[in-house]
């Protein structure tokens, strides 16, 4: 047997259950997208010519970039502290990133619901503390489901970054101290292009589970923010527009897709090994 076909002939079972299983389906629900009797495209024309959907769209990229850009900054400030840790202190502080992701996502954002109500407990401390005379609308808001997004996927994004901040030599920037850069220089030309890997990682995880997300919107958006999530299953489950549902899902992949690509392009820019 050439050696050239073995990797092949022993992915040949993996690669054939993930077409099988995940393939398959896919392809099926796309293809049913394109079976309208007035055109191909008249589905996505449909789509993209609802200005309620193309709102629904934009909240939900709106939603998904902030939550991002937010985890980033704040997953890598912990990551970096972690990293810098002593080694008993670093397993302590693991565990409390983790330790949320213990719990599954629909009590986590039933959490926010009692957090965040008017009754809750931000409004009734910030009552007591007289910033605030009355208790604040803040639930089934954009920002509401933003904050709720933060805490479900920082876990993730430090998670992803400790690894890689773990495995960045302290010589490379004892090296770069040693030769006049300053700590905001050793960071920006030593650790940020060696972190971009771990930070294209997080950020697919956290932008791909925003952007799908359905709980969360779903509980603390409500219809007045729905999100491609919520839409998505409102028009499987309750008024049974199956191709609808698939084109909204197939948009939802080629957006999905099309982010994913871009962030690996721009990872390629700042560190060429990235990509």
């Amino acid at each position: 047997m050439p050696r050239k076909l073995r990797p092949w002939l022993l992915s040949a079972p993996a690669l054939l259950l993930v077409l099988l299983f995940l393939g398959l389906p896919v392809l099926s629900t796309l293809a049913t997208t394109f079976g309208d009797p007035k055109g191909p495209l008249a589905q996505y024309a449909t789509f993209f010519n609802s200005r309620f959907r193309m709102t629904v769209l934009w909240r939900t990229m709106e939603v998904a970039l902030i939550t991002t850009a937010v985890s980033v900054v704040v997953g890598f400030i912990t990551a970096w502290v972690v990293a810098q840790a002593p080694a008993r202190m670093k397993s302590l502080l693991i565990i409390a990133a983790v330790f949320p992701l213990l719990t599954g996502v629909v009590v986590r954002s039933f959490a926010w619901l009692v957090i965040l109500g008017k009754n809750g407990i931000l409004n009734d401390f910030l009552l007591w503390i007289g910033v605030i005379s009355e208790p604040l609308s803040m639930l089934y808001t954009k920002g509401s489901v933003i904050v709720a997004m933060i805490y479900l996927f920082v876990p993730l994004m430090i998670l992803t970054l400790v690894g890689v901040l773990e495995g960045i030599p302290q010589d490379l920037t004892d090296a770069a101290a040693s030769l006049g850069a300053k700590p905001g220089a050793a960071f920006r030309q030593v650790v940020l292009p060696l972190a971009v890997p771990g930070l294209i990682v997080g950020s697919v995880l956290v932008f791909t589970g925003s952007f799908t997300s359905y709980a969360t919107p779903q509980l603390l958006g409500g219809e007045g923010q729905m999100m491609m999530g919520t839409f998505l299953y409102q028009r499987a489950m309750v008024t049974f527009d199956w191709v609808g549902a698939s084109t909204i899902a197939a948009v939802m992949v080629v957006v999905t897709l099309t982010t994913v690509l871009i962030m690996s392009k721009i990872a390629r820019r700042v560190n060429p090994m990235a990509g």
